[in-house]
């Protein structure tokens, strides 16, 4: 037993982690186990911050506890790691879903502790301590983790931390972006020499430690930071083919620079609190409640759509490496990239095992990142253009303009013209305010279908019906026609008949 242990501190926990843990203790004490609370709820309840997932060591065989803890609550309980004996027991309450990982104790709580990754999870609470939202509670730390989270430092536990379990690698990383701390200058070393061992670990754990990293506000830097360690080139090998690849005398940055920069672009956009002293170029791009609640929502796999915009940011030019070409003026061009892009998006997301619609979201994104660009001249989109814009780009419109206008910001860099900015950001807010309030040019409500084209006119079933409808739903969206009649009309004259 270690001095530290013998100290009291005061946590702070959710009514329903308390709840929650208190019945567990309950059930536990039946069955004369010793059971501690360590790693990420510790951390956080120290720190003042919620955290649904809880990590519990246990004397004896933690899996038989978690099956039995599964049944005694009524829920299920999931295999993580079998040769490790790690399982999870998934609840359900009025806060949300709550994650508790039950492993096995390695020797005493104290030796168990140091087969952690990192001193600030190495801090443990036994559970019966754990009795109000405001609890004193003895603290296990024999690594001196609370010194590193007083002083925001993120520090390896023991030199073999990485090669224990190589996700340590992103998730040192991914911590330092999550809490705001820094990475202490002996675990950079670390990860830098262990860094090539981050290609053995499964894609699935590395997917969520990159989704993690996009959820933060500082998503960015921590990319920046992946790549100074040497682990983004492993983790993203497509992207790496993109490093010193020149661009035209418009864009600022090489092609693997820009990408990093859209990034930074997005997370300024997509900032909601918006001070007096913030520039006025960030102060023109539209930003509303309805904006804001559309990219906090979550698609299939979990990942909010402002998440999933930055890596559509990352990911975007990834196609330029393979379609540069220098005509004979001496001229660049990728021509091509986006489509070429949009195939190497499907490549390296299905190997990090993301789900179909997150690949379709930014495979649709990068395949028409330039289309918002295209929009903006002298005249605000005509309704035929403002259709067929978010016709193409179905369920990612809204996602897209601000890619694009990500996009423009990080191309001119410190050279960006005002005025340029101004007209981008004015159409932007037109095609918003289109989407928003006039639905009817954006998505026209359906006047006739496929039957209606087989009985009126005795068309037969198959590709053409689809073709006519198209014409249908572009005249009425631009104001041509606006019944059922007049889209009968429209086809037979289309069809050249009387």
């Amino acid at each position: 037993m270690t001095k530290l242990t013998k100290e009291r501190m005061t946590i702070l926990a959710p009514e329903e982690a308390v709840s929650l843990l208190t019945k567990l203790e309950k059930f536990l004490q039946q069955r004369s186990v010793e059971c501690y609370v360590v790693g990420g709820f510790v951390r956080d309840a120290l720190l003042g911050r919620q955290n649904s997932d809880i990590d519990i060591v246990v004397s004896g065989d933690a899996t038989s506890i978690a099956s039995y803890v599964a049944k005694a609550l009524g829920t299920r309980m999931v295999p993580l790691d079998e040769v490790n004996q790690i399982s999870r027991v998934i609840l359900s309450q009025a806060g949300g879903n709550w994650h508790l990982d039950f492993a096995a104790m390695r020797g005493s709580i104290e030796e168990d502790l140091r087969y952690r990754d990192l001193t600030i999870n190495a801090i443990a609470v036994n559970l019966t301590d754990i009795r109000s939202e405001r609890s004193s509670v003895r603290i296990i730390d024999p690594l001196d983790g609370r010194h590193d989270l007083s002083n925001r430092i993120i520090r390896a536990v023991s030199k073999d931390s990485f090669k224990q379990d190589p996700a340590r690698l992103i998730r040192a990383v991914r911590l330092a972006a999550t809490l705001d701390f820094s990475i202490a200058p002996s675990a950079e070393a670390l990860i830098q020499r262990d860094h090539e061992l981050v290609t053995t670990v499964a894609p699935e754990r590395l997917r969520d430690e990159l989704c993690y990293i996009l959820e933060t506000p500082r998503s960015y830097l921590s990319l920046r930071h992946l790549n100074r360690l040497g682990l983004l080139d492993l983790l993203m090998p497509e992207l790496a083919t993109a490093k010193k690849v020149q661009q035209p005398k418009e864009h600022f940055w090489d092609v693997f620079d820009h990408s990093l920069e859209t990034v930074a672009a997005v997370e300024r956009l997509l900032r909601q609190q918006r001070s007096e002293q913030e520039d006025d170029l960030l102060k023109s791009v539209p930003w509303t409640p309805d904006i804001a609640h559309y990219f906090a929502r979550r698609i299939a796999g979990g990942q909010t759509r402002g998440a999933v915009l930055k890596l559509a940011a990352l990911l975007h030019d990834i196609g330029k490496p393979i379609t540069k070409t220098i005509e004979q003026n001496g001229k660049m061009r990728f021509l091509g990239h986006a489509q070429e892009g949009a195939a190497l998006v499907a490549q390296l997301m299905k190997r990090l095992r993301f789900s179909n619609r997150e690949i379709k979201i930014v495979q649709l994104m990068t395949e028409h990142h330039m289309r918002p660009g295209y929009l903006v001249g002298e005249d605000m989109p005509t309704r035929r253009a403002i259709y067929r814009y978010f016709r193409d780009t179905a369920e990612v419109g809204i996602d897209t303009l601000f890619l694009g206008l990500a996009d423009h910001f990080a191309a001119r860099g410190p050279t960006l013209d005002p005025e340029e900015w101004r007209k981008q950001a004015e159409t932007m807010q037109y095609m918003l305010d289109k989407w928003f309030q006039d639905q009817s040019t954006v998505v026209p409500p359906k006047l006739i279908d496929g039957h209606t084209l087989i009985d009126e006119l005795g068309l037969t079933p198959g590709p053409q019906i689809g073709e006519l409808l198209e014409i249908v739903r572009e005249a009425q969206a631009t104001g041509e026609i606006e019944t059922a009649e007049e889209a009968l009309e429209l086809i037979t004259r289309r069809l050249g008949r009387n």
